[in-house]
């Protein structure tokens, strides 16, 4: 393996394009990497534990391609790029079930594209875009309507066969809405739900808790066991349909659909069709963008020529189809060394482990610490210091710990041995429910529950520091946040480093915050599960605090970005904090959002303008800012956002409307470029508030005129 460094000296992601790998120094070297790639895919294809991740694996076969192009005479009977898969089994398939190649960035899929171009002697016609799964290959065989026979994929050419496991599977019917003959293709994938469902029957029946999704989905399928693991199929191909539906393999895929089948097509993911290679190339960003909101794992994209006459043309090569290529992702799961394991004790008093981690890529980031959920969990997976662990990181999700690999475990790894107190106070620990909580709840941390209430993104107490805050709590003079207001000057003067001036001012300071809105005020109280923008759509959704500690959890899931147990969370929590809510109230904190419920649904601002993000049919627009607007923190920027009637995101995708841009942009202003995203410079946003806070609608229309569309890069 190539052991490279980044600039700040931590693991750089595996060079897994041959284009950009160095070949091995020997035929030794060369040989042993063969080997060493055999075995690992012997283990993937048979869903056993991964002995190597993806993106080792990718970067492994990166340095055989490149070896073998340049030592020809090297190449081996057994090498991975002329043996598909693993040792076949005895069922022979109708047709060879090959493998696809690879591209990892626009410039590969580009010059695919024109390589196919090239074969064809003009364009492609039109090509489609559908997510790779990751999940083990099938060919699924029925015979007049009725399921006869399940296949793996093997070693290309003959397969193990698996249909005993067909009830397992769903999106496979036993019989289809008509009586044809006909063999499917797919593959068989676990989602992630399933994923925590399997993990947890493993735990139960006193196994090891599954490396990842797909290794869970390939051993499975072949097992035989007391308990049913579920698994799900998708659809990709299929071979003797009727000329009517064989034209393309976008009206293919349609007609699987209509037989009952689980396609592509029908996935949260979706087949895209496209004119041309830009189109693809902003599919596949779509695509990309979208990878942790599927529900399942996938780790690319498939892009195909649509037409069978331009597949038939282009024909294929040894190993893969020439009309078809893979766009791969950075790998979402890789394993690393698990230095030790932390404990973190949150505002709320709730106790959480914490994974420190050899710094890995991850997802094109470099993670350095990861969940480990909670200590029963932790317990149950018999994770430890120094193993290597599997971490796993979908799209913008918070890392986490899914397993060890426990044949590589040191000798004297320890078990890891939860604390027995608090480890912030040294109190009670509080056992009841799956995260662990501090026994004293909120007043375990007191002194972080205070700060969080006075930052700037909550009640911006000015003058307010923590050195004061130390002082208050150690004279006994406050004990949570209402008690701020019962301050007068006397007390604090009395106090060191004060005197009458400065605890003049830092009363006034205080008192000035009474008039901040409902959503500063929920923000402060550190709901669990929410923060400054959820807070802010809770504030507006239901107007007062009165109808928020009123509300039912049916109408909590009326909130958008709320679901059942998001709701019930912060059902519990505002209940904990009523007190305290009453006390504030009875200081004379506002407890109302000047712009009321109306403001989440109506088509107008409290001054009766136009909202300039609001589309006709009245549903706010999602805009991200990122990088500074003149005159705005950038709080301030997102819930301008929602002054102008839209809703604020932070992060970009294809549903996003247009991205602010100012100075300081990052990544998020290059994802929006790659997308081919609406821009809006921050100067611009800035006036477009300014008017519309005049109520200056022309200049607000015209300035919105502006926002157009980049070209994909």
């Amino acid at each position: 393996m190539q052991d490279d460094l980044a600039a700040d000296g931590t693991a750089a992601a595996p060079i897994v394009d041959p284009a950009h790998a160095r070949p091995h120094a020997t035929a030794e070297e060369y040989r042993s990497a063969v080997a060493q790639a055999r075995r690992a895919a012997a283990a993937y294809y048979a869903g056993e534990q991964t002995l190597l991740d993806d993106a080792e694996y990718d970067a492994l076969y990166a340095r055989i391609v490149v070896s073998e192009r340049e030592h020809p005479q090297w190449r081996a009977d057994d090498s991975p790029t002329a043996v598909v898969g693993t040792p076949g089994g005895d069922i022979e398939h109708s047709t060879p079930m090959l493998s696809i190649g690879n591209v990892f960035d626009t410039e590969g899929l580009h010059d695919w594209a024109a390589k196919l171009d090239k074969a064809l002697g003009r364009p492609v016609t039109r090509y489609t875009v559908e997510p790779k799964i990751d999940g083990l290959a099938i060919a699924v065989r029925y015979v007049e309507g009725r399921l006869t026979l399940i296949a793996t994929r093997g070693d290309g050419y003959t397969g193990e066969d698996v249909t005993s496991q067909a009830r397992l599977i769903a999106g496979l019917p036993t019989r289809l809405s008509a009586p044809v003959t006909i063999e499917i293709r797919g593959e068989v994938y676990m989602t992630d739900a399933d994923f925590a469902m399997g993990c947890d029957l493993r735990l139960a029946h006193g196994e090891p808790v599954f490396a990842n999704p797909r290794s869970a989905a390939a051993g499975s399928l072949r097992a035989q066991r007391v308990y049913d693991v579920p698994l799900s199929f998708m659809a990709y191909a299929a071979t003797g349909l009727p000329d009517e539906h064989a034209h393309s393999h976008s009206t293919a895929i349609a007609h699987l659909a209509a037989l009952g089948v689980a396609t592509t097509a029908e996935s949260s993911a979706g087949l895209t069709v496209c004119a041309d290679i830009d189109e693809v190339t902003t599919a596949v960003a779509a695509l990309g963008a979208r990878r942790g909101d599927l529900g399942f794992g996938i780790d690319g994209v498939v892009i195909k020529a649509d037409l069978a006459a331009d597949q038939a043309q282009a024909g294929y090569s040894t190993r893969a189809p020439r009309w078809g290529i893979a766009h791969k992702f950075p790998a979402d799961t890789r394993t690393t060394t698990l230095l030790r394991i932390d404990v973190q004790v949150g505002r709320t008093g709730v106790i959480t482990p914490v994974a420190v981690l050899e710094p890995v890529q991850v997802g094109g980031v470099v993670v350095t610490s990861a969940t480990l959920h909670n200590f029963a969990d932790l317990q149950r997976r018999d994770v430890r210091a120094g193993d290597t662990v599997y971490v796993r990181r979908a799209g913008d999700v918070i890392p986490e710990i899914t397993g060890a690999v426990h044949d590589a475990r040191p000798a004297d790894a320890e078990p890891y041995t939860p604390p027995v107190t608090c480890p912030r106070c040294g109190g009670d620990i509080d056992r009841s429910n799956q995260r662990w909580r501090c026994a004293r709840g909120r007043a375990c941390g007191e002194k972080a529950t205070l700060l969080y209430f006075t930052s700037r993104d909550a009640m911006d107490i000015e003058g307010l520091g923590e050195k004061i805050l130390d002082a208050l709590l150690a004279a006994g003079h406050i004990t949570d946040a209402a008690d701020l207001y019962a301050l007068d000057v006397p007390t604090l003067a009395a106090m060191d480093r004060l005197g009458t001036v400065s605890a003049t001012n830092l009363v006034n300071s205080i008192a000035a915050t009474k008039a901040r809105p409902l959503s500063r005020v929920l923000t402060g109280l550190g709901i669990r599960m929410t923060g400054r923008t959820l807070s802010r759509r809770i504030a507006r959704h239901f107007g007062t605090m009165d109808a928020i500690l009123a509300a039912a959890l049916a109408e909590w899931e009326q909130v958008d970005g709320i679901g059942t147990e998001r709701a019930a969370v912060i059902s519990a929590e505002l209940a904990e904090v009523a007190p305290l809510i009453a006390k504030l109230a009875a200081h004379g904190v506002n407890m109302t959002e000047p712009t009321g419920p109306a403001a989440a649904t109506d088509d107008t601002a409290t001054a009766g303008s136009a909202l300039p993000l609001r589309r006709p049919d009245g549903t706010p627009m999602t805009v991200v800012v990122t990088g500074s607007v003149p005159g705005l923190t950038r709080n301030q920027g997102n819930e301008a956002v929602e002054e102008l009637g839209g809703k604020s995101s932070g992060s970009v995708s294809a549903r996003t409307d247009f991205v602010v841009v100012g100075d300081g942009a990052g990544s998020k202003a290059t994802k929006a470029a790659d997308l081919g995203l609406p821009i809006l410079d921050a100067d611009k946003f800035a006036q477009l508030l300014t008017a519309h806070r005049a109520g200056d609608h022309d200049t607000a229309t015209a300035i919105l005129a502006t926002v157009t569309p980049t070209p994909p890069r």
